[in-house]
């Protein structure tokens, strides 16, 4: 939205449920509530597959909501929209064709270059007059090498631009839409192995469910086989330094998100290589770097 030039001002935050999607009770009355105030509500942002969790939103829903409402829907695909190439995870993104616009990246799970991404429009008209401008050295020709094609400064920001969507094409070309669905499943059968293991360690403690790729979990020490019950404050340090010790060991690449006022450690698989076993090792390895943490922390609490 900064590019829009709205910020966040303009912007409201929408309470989420237990699984991190949008309260549509709460969306029609925040729209209600503008209204009344005298704002003029433009359009309703929905996610299919949020970069700290991965959680869908209801799609079907927030798009009758606008249908309703008479607001432009706009899906933000980040990398969710994906699998939608998969006979298998499709049904989790229904909703979605019915958005005004969507948005998603295709340096995910496709692999491909970090700056290629996606836009896609529904109503092409809307989208050209949002864009064009009105310059004689573009005006359309009928002859010479202005002619005919798609007029692409038409329908963004940028004047000229190179050729992204080759490599698209070339990938898709060379690998298949099919291949391309097996590796997305593939690294979703492996985030719920990840969840499970997180479920299974009484030391690992699952922060949100995994709804997609992407498994949110932290450490928490035992004492006598008890979880110790320290403060969130403890917790988050914890965890916010194991993060760091993973990332330094080389052997993993992870980030951190917070949840709530809860620090979790993020695991996102979009990796074309990652195995079953590797996530075995991870859950081993965050417990070992877990406990030499709270060892360190406990014996520097004795000196001082």
């Amino acid at each position: 939205m900064k590019f829009l030039g709205l910020g966040h001002q303009s912007l409201r935050q929408i309470p989420v449920d237990e699984n991190y999607r949008i309260r549509i009770p709460a969306l029609e009355a925040q729209i209600a509530a503008d209204r009344a105030a005298g704002f003029r509500p433009i359009a309703v942002l929905g996610t299919a597959g949020t970069v700290s969790t991965g959680a869908v939103d209801d799609l079907a829903g927030l798009a009758e909501l606008c249908r309703e409402q008479d607001l432009w829907f706009h899906v933000d695909g980040a990398f969710g929209a994906l699998l939608n190439v998969s006979p298998r995870y499709a049904p989790m993104l229904r909703g979605m064709q019915q958005a005004d616009s969507l948005a998603f990246d295709l340096h995910k799970w496709m692999y491909l270059p970090f700056d290629i991404g996606c836009v896609l429009i529904r109503d092409a008209e809307a989208h050209t007059a949002a864009f064009s401008a009105p310059a004689s050295y573009l005006e359309p020709a009928e002859r010479g090498m202005l002619a005919g094609g798609m007029a692409f400064s038409d329908r963004g920001l940028e004047l000229t631009r190179n050729f992204k969507a080759l490599k698209v094409w070339m990938s898709l070309k060379t690998h298949g839409v099919s291949s391309l669905a097996a590796l997305i499943e593939q690294n979703m059968q492996q985030a719920q192995h990840l969840s499970d293991a997180i479920r299974a360690d009484r030391e690992l403690e699952l922060l949100a469910p995994t709804a997609m790729n992407i498994v949110c979990f932290r450490y928490r020490p035992l004492s006598a086989g008890k979880r110790l019950p320290l403060d969130a404050e403890t917790l988050n340090g914890l965890n916010r330094e194991l993060v760091v010790r993973i990332q330094e060991s080389g052997r993993y690449i992870v980030s951190g998100t917070v949840l709530g006022e809860q620090y979790a450690i993020r695991v996102a698989n979009t990796n074309h290589r990652s195995r079953m076993e590797d996530f075995d090792s991870l859950t081993r390895d965050v417990v070992l770097f877990g406990r030499e943490i709270w060892s360190e922390s406990a014996s520097q609490a004795q000196i001082s």
